[in-house]
């Protein structure tokens, strides 16, 4: 068994991006899109840990971290979901099919997919949080006997802020996945629930003492829903959260990422609720 925070091998060339093509463009949201992208130079594949993130290179421009959110078992083509928010978002929103990314990767720890055989599953996202977890659900549901029960919140800001709509809609069909979508704000025809996705976790149908949780979104959602989950009986040495913040060389060079004692980097993205509670509630840290 792997163990509980399984950091990538680095690269022989760790600041060297390699060039992947982009294959598809899709705009997911007003602000959302994402990118298929495939090795340009031939390569074999690309393997990563769900959870993992890459270094996303445009050139000329500058390069930002970003999870990877696709199928772990699908080595053959490589997905990012971001959103535009600064000026390398903003240059790589504007590339088209055919265009070249750098990329470096894949960095980080990943979630604990492999340590939660025979347990209850519970992913709880919020916003773009869904994409860095999607590549464990894709794992959970390919391996879907070597678990429980298996439960998504998701929660978004309005129905036009939801994520992978096509995608929630086929995992709600299953009858093996229980699926809750809210928004903090019903617009248009949106008949579905309306509130915080912490909210979704008094009903959601789980056995909290053999549980493990992932949760994925704004820090503060993080730790309200962390504290929910707990309040409900999942032991917070098995309560998970994604930090990706203020990440910038990927390999701990630059200092940039320091998290109290932690680099997010290397020592994350993914970290137990049981080593950086206390870290979350102290303030500008």
């Amino acid at each position: 068994m792997e163990p509980l925070h399984s950091t990538s091998q680095v690269p022989m060339l760790p600041m060297q991006p390699e060039p992947y093509r982009i294959e598809r463009v899709h705009k997911d949201t007003g602000d959302t899109f994402t990118l298929e992208l495939k090795p340009a130079a031939g390569n074999a594949g690309f393997a990563f840990k769900p959870g993992q993130f890459n270094m996303l290179y445009v050139f000329g421009v500058g390069e930002i971290p970003i999870s990877i959110s696709g199928d772990p078992e699908d080595t053959a083509s490589l997905i990012h979901t971001t959103r535009e928010v600064g000026t390398v978002t903003r240059a790589m929103r504007a590339l088209k099919q055919a265009d070249v990314l750098g990329i470096r990767g894949p960095f980080g720890s990943s979630w604990p997919v492999l340590e939660a055989k025979d347990q209850d599953i519970v992913l709880v996202a919020g916003g773009i949080g869904l994409a860095p977890l999607r590549p464990a659900l894709y794992h959970v549901m390919n391996h879907r006997s070597d678990y429980g029960k298996v439960v998504l919140l998701y929660g978004a800001r309005t129905p036009e802020d939801i994520l992978y709509k096509k995608e929630l809609a086929q995992w709600r069909s299953k009858f093996d996945l229980d699926v809750f979508v809210t928004v903090d704000r019903a617009t248009g025809n949106w008949q579905g629930n309306v509130g915080f996705v912490t909210q979704l976790i008094k009903r959601a149908p789980f056995e909290a003492r053999n549980t493990t949780a992932m949760i994925c979104g704004p820090e503060v959602m993080m730790r309200f829903t962390a504290q929910e989950l707990i309040k409900r009986g999942v032991a917070k040495e098995q309560v998970f959260v994604s930090m990706e913040r203020n990440m910038k060389c990927g390999i701990g060079l630059c200092g940039h990422c320091q998290y109290g004692p932690h680099f997010i980097c290397k020592d994350g993205p993914v970290f137990s609720y049981a080593e950086i509670a206390w870290l979350l509630n102290l303030w500008e840290v």
